[in-house]
């Protein structure tokens, strides 16, 4: 034989291949084997053939054996998922990705087979299989993002049918090509939100799927396909029917509603809301676009004060705090993005000192500003405190201090951090900007981190301001 080779699997998964035959490149041997296969080979029983591996490649098959397991149920461990995707072949590894500091599932994780043809079926025949009673969603492991990211083969389908979960939606476009991933998306009660996605390998199958099923009807709803777009590549919404109009006045009610917004068209519906603070708002709903924005364009920044109300202003009120506004309904979404690129370019105030701020997390439920507060007193000036909370005033687990000095902060860092409260054994570091974490979150996982994915990061990853301009 011209050579003897032998193949060993590195860290990590990464084949390298060592020859006794010195010049010839890696290309050339990989070509050598595909097609004359005329080098003898020592392999262990890990990780996939060198076969497998190249021609795998060669037919855009992903490379290696680890699966992407999707949709788990919290409670769900390694053990169990080890008795489930052994009886398909011998598992080389498992790992739920959990978050870093409660240690809680973060629905997902990855199985490593030793052989593709293993984890191909157990691609097959696992895929949407109940869990803890919950269907799980298996697809391959993509460890380049870009092809994630590309939006190469990805479709977009829009008024699902709640009943159509994500194994009814992968059956009805299976039909067109192979899936590398398919989704229904949910809210945090597991119910449909009406729209998916479908990720094609190619875009062929994509643009196929599109031409076949788009105002088909699937379940009792018909459906709309379109080619997926990223955020920033879709048109700004400039037809609505839904509008959103604040700074009414304080005796505003159904009959003056009816009033200012019916003579722009037909509302098919409409609610009066107050916030905390007693302020009125108000959303109307018309039947046709046109009248949603011809209501827009004439009630927009109009004087609704009385005349009494002109005479109180104040020097420093500002225009946007007592003019009507009246505008296009944003999501929670929406209203959430936008705040976050008005604050993008916010600079740090003059005079403020860095690495004060201090974020604490694993906070009880019943925590408050004040409670809070009473416990990081004892460290120093405490400028600033809050206890995040939900929408039914119960603490979301974290929060933020801030310190007038940085020996301060480190003390209470020091004193406070891993601390039993109430149970739970506090968080308590450097509060840091979205940018900052992402990259030491990035740089800390990207070599492994969790799978072949590097997904290891914790739930907090991407908090964005806190209130009175604390970092989170």
């Amino acid at each position: 034989l011209p050579a003897h080779a032998s193949l060993r699997r590195a860290k990590k998964n990464r084949i390298s291949l060592k020859t006794t035959k010195k010049g010839l490149p890696l290309s050339q041997l990989a070509h050598l084997v595909v097609s004359e296969r005329t080098f003898v080979f020592s392999l262990r029983k890990v990780g996939p053939t060198f076969f497998e591996a190249e021609m795998a490649a060669a037919g855009n098959v992903p490379q290696f054996a680890s699966l992407y397991i999707g949709d788990l149920h919290p409670d769900t461990t390694e053990a169990m998922l080890h008795e489930i995707f052994s009886s398909v072949g011998p598992v080389g590894s498992i790992r739920i990705c959990r978050d870093s500091v409660t240690r809680k599932s973060l629905g997902y994780g990855y199985v490593n087979f030793h052989s593709v043809s293993d984890a191909e079926r157990a691609l097959d025949t696992l895929n949407y299989s109940s869990i803890k009673g919950r269907a799980c969603r298996i697809m391959w492991s993509q460890r380049d993002p870009s092809l994630r990211k590309s939006g190469v083969g990805n479709i977009f389908v829009k008024n699902l049918d709640r009943n159509i979960d994500n194994k009814a939606l992968y059956d009805t476009f299976s039909l067109f090509g192979n899936i590398l991933s398919c989704k229904v998306a949910c809210d945090a009660a597991g119910k449909s939100r009406g729209y998916g996605f479908v990720h094609y390998e190619t875009e062929e199958a994509a643009k196929q799927a599109i031409e076949r099923v788009n105002n088909m009807q699937i379940g009792d709803k018909q459906v709309e396909v379109t080619s997926f777009k990223k955020r920033g590549e879709r048109e700004s919404a400039t037809v609505f029917t839904n509008i959103y109009a604040k700074n009414l006045p304080n005796d505003f009610d159904d009959e003056k509603l009816t009033s200012m917004f019916g003579g722009y068209g037909t509302i098919t519906s409409s609610v009066i809301l107050e916030d905390k603070l007693g302020r009125k708002f108000c959303f109307v709903n018309y039947d046709k676009p046109e009248a949603a924005q011809k209501a827009v364009e004439e009630l927009n920044g109009k004087d609704l004060r009385t005349e009494e109300q002109k005479k109180e202003q104040k020097e420093d009120d500002k225009p946007e705090d007592y003019l009507l506004f009246v505008g296009r309904a944003l999501s929670k979404a929406e209203r959430a993005r936008e705040f976050k690129e008005k604050n993008a370019g916010t600079e740090q105030a003059p005079g403020r000192t860095t690495g004060v701020n201090l974020y604490i997390k694993n906070l009880d439920e019943n925590t408050t500003d004040a409670s809070l507060k009473e416990l990081f007193e004892p460290f120093g000036t405490v400028t600033s405190c809050i206890a995040m909370k939900d929408d039914k005033e119960k603490c979301k687990g974290f929060g933020f201090v801030c310190f007038s000095t940085p020996d301060e902060a480190t003390k209470a860092v020091t004193e406070m951090h891993l601390k039993v409260v109430k149970g739970k054994p506090l968080y308590v570091g450097l509060a840091e900007k979205k940018d900052q974490r992402q990259e030491r979150l990035r740089n800390r996982y990207s070599p492994g981190g969790c799978g072949p994915m590097g997904k290891g990061m914790g739930k907090d990853m991407g908090k964005g301001m806190g209130k009175g301009g604390m970092m989170g």
